[in-house]
C-alpha cells in the first residue's frame, strides 16, 4: 500500500520542477530581448559581449542554449508523467534541477538589471549545483534512452557550458571593475584561464567515465573562444592557440577514457561468460 505522504511529496517535487522550468523559460525569453528586455550581450553596458574580454566566446556559441532549454523543458514534462512520480533517481535529481533553473533565471535578471557583480556569485552557485548534480548522475545510470537524453545529456551540456560561462562572466566583471591583471600581459591571462578551463574539461571526462555531453559543451565554448580571438575585434593569438590546444586535449582524453571503459566492460563480460561456460 502506497504512503499518502510520500505520494504528496513526489507530486510536490514534480510541480516544483515544472514551475522552475517555466520561470527559467520566461527568464530566457526576457534575456533574449524578445520581451522588451535587453539581449544579454548588450546588457550591463555590453560587458558580456563577444569582444568584451579575451575569454568571451563568439556570438554563435550561445546557440547551445537552444538544445539545453529544449532538454530542460522536455525533462520538466517527462518527469511529471505518472511513471516518474515515484522513481528513486528522479527523487534525488528533481530538486537540484529545479534549483539550477531558478539560479539560471536569477542570473539573467541580475544582468538585465545591471547588477553585474551579483551575477558572479549567482553563476558560481549555479556551477556548484551542476557539479553536485553531475556527481549524482555518475552514481546511477539512466534507465532508458529517453532518460539518458533528457537528464544525462541535457544536464551534461548545461554543466559544460556553464563552466565556460563562469570563466567568461568572472573575466567580464574584473575587466569592468578595472582589474589590470597585476601587470601581466592580457594575452597571458587569457591563455592561463583557457588552460584552466581545459583542465576542467579533462577532469569532467575522467570523472564522468567518458560521458560526452559535458565535454561537448565545453569544447563547443572553447572553440568559439578561439574563433572570436582570431576573427573578432578583440584579437589574441595566444588565447586562441590555448583554446585550440585545450579542445584537442579534451577530445583526446574523452576518446581514450571512453574506449578504455568500453574495453574493460568487454573484458569483464567475456570473463563472466567464460566462467559460466566453465561451470557448465
Amino acid at each position: 500500500m502506497s504512503n499518502p505522504s510520500t505520494g504528496r511529496s513526489d507530486r510536490l517535487r514534480q510541480i516544483v520542477v515544472i514551475s522552475s522550468a517555466t520561470f527559467a523559460v520566461i527568464g530566457a525569453f526576457v534575456g533574449s530581448g524578445a520581451a522588451g528586455g535587453i539581449p544579454i550581450n548588450e546588457a550591463s553596458g555590453g560587458a558580456l559581449a563577444a569582444d568584451a574580454t579575451l575569454i568571451a566566446p563568439g556570438g554563435p556559441a550561445f546557440a547551445i542554449w537552444t538544445p539545453i532549454y529544449l532538454g530542460l523543458v522536455g525533462y520538466a514534462v517527462w518527469q511529471a508523467l505518472p511513471a516518474q512520480k515515484a522513481d528513486a533517481r528522479q527523487r534525488r535529481l528533481g530538486y537540484p534541477i529545479a534549483l539550477s533553473l531558478v539560479l539560471n533565471a536569477f542570473w539573467i535578471l541580475s544582468v538585465q538589471f545591471d547588477l553585474l557583480p551579483l551575477s558572479v556569485p549567482v553563476i558560481v552557485a549555479l556551477l556548484l549545483v551542476l557539479v553536485g548534480f553531475f556527481r549524482l548522475l555518475c552514481r546511477s545510470p539512466p534507465r532508458n534512452l529517453i532518460e539518458a537524453i533528457l537528464v544525462d545529456g541535457t544536464m551534461g551540456l548545461y554543466l559544460g557550458w556553464v563552466s565556460v560561462a563562469t570563466a567568461a562572466n568572472i573575466a567580464a566583471v574584473l575587466v569592468t571593475a578595472g582589474f589590470t591583471g597585476f601587470g601581466l600581459d592580457p594575452d597571458l591571462w587569457g591563455a592561463l584561464v583557457i588552460a584552466l578551463a581545459g583542465l576542467v574539461g579533462v577532469g569532467l571526462a575522467v570523472y564522468g567515465r567518458g560521458r560526452w555531453a559535458p565535454t561537448v559543451a565545453l569544447v563547443w565554448g572553447l572553440a568559439w573562444v578561439a574563433v572570436a580571438r582570431l576573427t573578432g575585434s578583440a584579437l589574441s593569438t595566444p588565447t586562441a592557440v590555448a583554446a585550440i590546444v585545450a579542445v584537442i586535449v579534451i577530445v583526446i582524453v574523452i576518446v581514450v577514457v571512453a574506449v578504455t571503459i568500453r574495453a574493460r566492460g568487454r573484458r569483464g563480460s567475456n570473463s563472466t561468460s567464460g566462467e559460466t561456460q566453465h561451470e557448465h
